[in-house]
């Protein structure tokens, strides 16, 4: 195994941890200054621009969106739900720069509702930071239902 792949591994399940522990602020501090988070809606090769998505939030609205889980005061997410992702086939797609690495998951999400289970492939686009460490610059998680109605997202942030 090649040490940039270790390391890109490395950085998605350390990712995907702090989610699921909701340690916001860390998780947070994965993103580069500049990065795009995308979750097409309908279709995976849809225009952010011009189509609907879950979620195309830029850095700013990153932040906006863990200060306000951070308040109690977001219904959807109170209490928390219990989430554990499962990441496999991490790919290393290109060892450029940005970094881009494709890894599929499985998300077990358990709340006052029931259970769900999520299913999709995320893509990421890595940049070193002015520190060494890896940031994402850009995450896409394209979910296999993205093309119906979906409950709350709350495991996506």
């Amino acid at each position: 195994m090649s040490e940039a792949l270790r390391e890109v591994e490395q950085f998605i399940y350390r990712e995907a941890r702090l989610a699921d522990e909701h340690a916001y602020d860390e998780w947070e501090a994965l993103w580069a200054d500049d990065g795009v988070y995308w979750v097409p809606f309908g279709s995976d090769d849809a225009d952010p621009e011009t189509q609907m998505s879950v979620i195309y939030d830029n850095r700013s609205r990153i932040a906006t969106r863990i200060k306000q889980f951070k308040t109690g005061k977001r219904h959807s997410a109170t209490p928390p739900p219990r989430v554990r992702r499962v990441v496999s086939n991490v790919e290393l797609l290109s060892d450029g720069d940005p970094v881009c690495v494709g890894a599929n998951f499985v998300a077990y999400e358990s709340r006052e509702r029931g259970i769900t289970l999520w299913a999709g492939r995320a893509e990421y686009q890595l940049r070193r930071g002015p520190d060494g460490t890896l940031r994402m610059a850009r995450k896409d998680v394209f979910l296999v239902n993205n093309e119906r109605p979906l409950d709350t997202l709350s495991f996506l942030i």
